[in-house]
């Protein structure tokens, strides 16, 4: 039988979307107010979804201590308070969008939780507009 435990938790971060390869004009009609040079902000929710079986001696699939603990120090405070575009390595090259983001908080958890659980990273940038990432 296997058990989804979550964890939710919040950062809240500046960041610009845009390519460097293309001009200012085709980065206002792709990504719109988001292209902004001086950047712009979102208070981003997070939850984090740990899939296993319950241990048979502790009753839990994964320590959610460990869970809180691994998220302030590897998401929380690596993100917070941060622009994501000059602050964050991941995204010098990388456009933080949230999908992009999903998946750099999924890699940054993964090889720190057993690997005999699943992992999903839901984010979501505004209350109607979330992104899922389960690693494939």
């Amino acid at each position: 039988m296997k058990v989804t435990v979550n964890r939710k938790a919040h950062f809240n971060a500046a960041h610009r979307l845009y390519n460097a390869d293309w001009t200012d004009a085709r980065n206002a009609i792709v990504f719109g107010k988001c292209a902004n040079p001086h950047y712009h902000g979102h208070n981003y929710e997070l939850t984090v979804s740990v899939k296993g079986e319950i241990h048979p001696e502790t009753g839990f699939v994964m320590d959610m201590k460990i869970l809180k603990n691994l998220i302030e120090t590897e998401i929380e405070e690596q993100f917070d308070h941060k622009n994501l575009n000059e602050e964050v390595p991941e995204f010098k090259t990388l456009n933080p969008t949230a999908e992009n983001i999903a998946v750099v908080i999924w890699n940054k958890l993964r090889p720190k939780i057993g690997k005999n659980l699943d992992l999903s990273i839901t984010l979501f940038e505004t209350q109607r507009n979330f992104v899922t990432y389960d690693g494939e």
